[in-house]
């Protein structure tokens, strides 16, 4: 597919200053298209037989300059077009040229993206986005580069230094996963061109490595249930990981965050802090009798993590990360003390929730098994998608 390009002024069109336009005219089969440079110059100076300005036109230099560089980009944009083989029209390719890419190294991307995740109060992803930063920042020294120099090969290379500095399978892939995050926000924002996208070929989903199971078998759910507690952050541990299990496998975050005006009509009604899907699940005997333990006319939470005190965002997730780690060092000593097979955390509350509900016969249309799934969105989808009457019977089964 070839197409010819040049320079001519417009003599059809008279400005208002009294000058034609020069115009770009993209000839190609045949048809003709017409782009203004952006400059015009009086008729008298242009000598239109060679299409170029007379010796005597004022800025004669500057002008050749202009029209040699705006001929030079139409003209490698159509040797790149070839190069990889790409069909183009005379429209496809002005858009090219008119629209170029626009300049933002990926240090400054990262920094924009964390900052931005940080007025969205989105705090714990401006963590994960500053911690993948630095990484990134360590293996290449600076981050003075583009978008468009992260190829392939420098991919291998950040994968191999992740290696040596003794980097998990999971932990490499979780940066991996948020280094192309970024990259498509680039794309998207037209720093740099879609066809430099490297991870068509670096397949990020081989950083993988599949966690043992956290699920525990019902009758440990017991064993735990029905412990007694000899200090107040044991007992809390405890209702913590039974308010869980029995609730849909609610996670601790969310367990934090969770107010006495999320109960609506004898049901458990909040948006998810990860995901934002609206769970709705009936409330169960026992957790009806752990809300009721803990509520408190001074505090609008259902457990005693957050208060009024906490009133931004940092100081919750700061709450929340201080008493998660108390909480899972007691449910780790209770799981020793309970003989148990496996790590005790809040988590693994999760998990037996879904799994208990599989091995009763429960569809796993219905409840998945939370981590055996590629998606958590997924599992959330179901749960949200199915009637109040289905969800009410499956978690029946719990006990």
């Amino acid at each position: 597919m070839t197409a010819s390009i040049s320079v001519i002024c417009y003599k059809y069109k008279t400005l208002s200053n009294g000058e034609n336009p020069l115009m770009v005219r993209i000839s190609q089969n045949g048809k003709r298209k017409l782009v203004s440079l952006g400059i015009s110059v009086n008729h008298k100076f242009w000598n239109f037989e060679k299409q170029k300005p007379k010796p005597n036109c004022p800025n004669k230099e500057q002008i050749e300059i202009l029209i040699t560089n705006k001929l030079n980009e139409f003209n490698n944009q159509i040797i790149e077009f070839k190069s990889e083989n790409k069909d183009f029209t005379a429209k496809t390719l002005i858009e090219k040229v008119s629209k170029p890419v626009k300049r933002m190294n990926v240090n400054d991307l990262f920094l924009q993206e964390i900052a931005q995740l940080k007025k969205e109060e989105r705090i714990r992803y401006a963590e994960c986005h500053d911690y993948v930063y630095k990484s990134l920042l360590k293996f290449n020294k600076h981050l003075d580069i583009y978008f468009s120099d992260i190829d392939v090969q420098w991919l291998k290379k950040y994968e191999a230094w992740l290696r040596s500095q003794g980097n998990s399978e999971n932990t490499i892939g979780f940066k991996f996963r948020t280094l192309r995050t970024m990259y498509n926000i680039a794309i998207k924002e037209g720093y740099v061109k879609a066809e430099f996208y490297p991870f068509k070929e670096y397949k990020v989903a081989k950083l993988h490595e599949d966690t043992p199971k956290r699920a525990i078998v019902k009758d440990n759910v017991k064993k735990i249930v029905t412990t007694s507690a000899n200090n107040a952050y044991k007992e809390l541990a405890i209702d913590l990981f039974t308010f869980s299990y029995f609730m849909g496998g609610i996670n601790f975050t969310d367990m934090a965050r969770i107010k006495h005006d999320n109960i609506i009509d004898g049901r458990l009604a909040y948006k998810r802090k990860k995901t934002k899907k609206l769970i709705q699940l009936p409330l169960q005997s026992k957790a009806i009798e752990i809300i009721n333990k803990y509520k408190s006319p001074n505090n609008p939470y259902i457990f005693p993590i957050l208060s009024n005190f906490h009133k931004t965002e940092q100081q919750k997730i700061n709450r929340i990360h201080k008493v998660i780690g108390k909480v899972n060092k007691h449910l780790k000593a209770l799981g020793v003390e309970l003989e148990l097979d496996k790590k005790l955390t809040t988590y693994v509350a999760r998990h037996s929730f879904s799994t208990t509900l599989k091995r009763s016969g429960v569809s796993t249309s219905l409840i998945c098994e939370a981590l055996g799934h590629s998606s958590e969105k997924v599992t959330q989808i179901y749960l949200d998608s199915f009637e109040n009457d289905q969800i009410d019977e499956a978690m029946s089964n719990l006990l």
